[in-house]
């Protein structure tokens, strides 16, 4: 699914990442955890084609296609998703306008035609349901005036529409009070299936109290130095990172 191959990459000059190396099948969630600053957003921008970043050496594979030099638009359409933590507000344009044109987007890249309108509303409708979504919401501005659960609500209503290969939540437990949090957990464990497969960028255990890691991998100071099950997680809400510093050092 994605292959990551000692992946180095900077940002005005300075090395955020050292190294990394990571594999992640079809039907896993992966969890990456670590400090602040130790490069766990620049890793998840990186593969969703941020240009912003520079990759000075190293692979990334999607089905075993190199990626690296492909845009953002173009890496979408192949089945990456990113989660972001920050949503962009987009006044005038609605919830269920701008997921029709990103569909019909991605289906134009694959030789498709658009998708019909009873069929594009049938799932608009079931995968809303599924995140128990308002249907008052799917006419509002996209993120306009949206609390901070509504916007991770909606990224992951996106993902439900789009149905990537390689979806990756970039800490989208941050500002969730604890029902917006089980909402959003309870619909990535929905759309969870052996043919896709999750990465989750977050500071906390609590998330994956909700979603349970096959894997969870620590990333500090631009390197995975430490990897093992959802009981590592555990560990480090227990210990936090200073025991993993002195271990590896």
């Amino acid at each position: 699914m994605l292959s990551i191959k000692n992946l180095h990459a900077s940002v005005e000059d300075k090395e955020i990442l050292k190294g990394i190396n990571l594999e992640v099948k079809a039907g896993e969630v992966h969890a990456i955890m670590g400090p602040n600053g130790a490069g766990k957003s620049t890793l998840s921008s990186i593969i969703a084609g941020n240009e912003n970043y520079e990759v000075n050496k190293g692979e990334i594979f999607l089905d075993g296609e190199e990626i690296s030099e492909l845009a953002p638009e173009e890496r979408a359409h192949k089945g990456v998703f990113l989660s972001f933590q920050y949503p962009v507000e987009i006044p005038g344009v609605s919830v269920t306008n701008f997921i029709k044109t990103a569909i019909n987007e991605s289906r134009k890249a694959k030789g498709l035609e658009d998708m019909p309108a009873n069929e594009m509303l049938k799932k608009i409708r079931e995968k809303s349901e599924l995140l128990e979504m308002d249907k008052k919401f799917l006419s509002r501005s996209l993120n306009e005036g949206f609390s901070g659960g509504e916007k991770k609500r909606n990224e992951i209503f996106q993902m439900a529409m789009l149905e990537p290969k390689i979806a990756i939540l970039d800490e989208t437990d941050s500002g969730l009070d604890i029902d917006a949090l089980r909402i959003v957990a309870n619909g990535v464990n929905k759309l969870k299936s052996q043919d896709n497969a999750v990465v989750v960028i977050t500071h906390y255990q609590r998330l994956l109290d909700y979603i349970v890691p096959d894997f969870v991998h620590v990333l500090m100071d631009g390197k995975i130095v430490k990897s093992g099950d959802a009981s590592l997680a555990v560990e480090l809400e227990q210990k936090g990172y200073d025991w993993i510093k002195a271990e590896i050092q």
